[in-house]
């Protein structure tokens, strides 16, 4: 999968969120970047895109999201919950209209909360207290396979819930 691939499906979210007047913040974090590089193919994303990161380690998590360690208790990684705290703070934090966030396992090697490899949850936040999780799951250890597909579920999730 390529961006040139990805870029038919960021141009429709980027309409859709164009025509509500809206921004997104996106927090990738088994993906790698791969959420943002594709809304970022299309020409004038500043328009509904302000920003966001990857979220690969703990001190990416601390400087991004700025809760404290506690706010994670009893969390685990690639789970709803987990991403839900991130795309409000990815929202929040860049004051954003909407927040997505990805937390999953690609495989190849062993994810720190104990998670699956080839399990990807992504949320999505927005106005008026809308909250969505949805959770895919390869079983796959394949880590670029699963990237990919963790990638085009993001950006499908995200679509059809701007549709909505």
């Amino acid at each position: 999968m390529t961006l040139s691939e990805l870029h038919p499906q960021a141009l429709r979210i980027a309409d859709l969120l164009r025509a509500r007047g809206e921004k997104i913040a996106v927090a990738d974090g088994a993906t790698g970047g791969m959420i943002a590089a594709s809304l970022l193919t299309v020409p004038g994303a500043l328009n509904f895109f302000v920003g966001g990161g990857v979220v690969y380690s703990f001190r990416a998590r601390d400087v991004l999201f700025a809760l404290p360690r506690d706010a994670y208790a009893g969390m685990r990684g690639a789970s709803a919950d987990y991403a839900l705290l991130q795309a409000n703070a990815i929202r929040d934090n860049f004051g954003a209209d909407w927040g997505i966030a990805e937390s999953g396992s690609v495989g190849g090697s062993t994810h720190p909360s104990g998670a699956l490899a080839g399990q990807s949850c992504v949320a999505i936040v927005g106005p008026e207290g809308l909250e969505r999780t949805s959770l895919t799951q390869t079983g796959s250890d394949d880590r670029i396979a699963n990237m990919e597909a963790f990638t085009r579920a993001a950006l499908d999730y995200l679509e059809a819930v701007l549709r909505c």
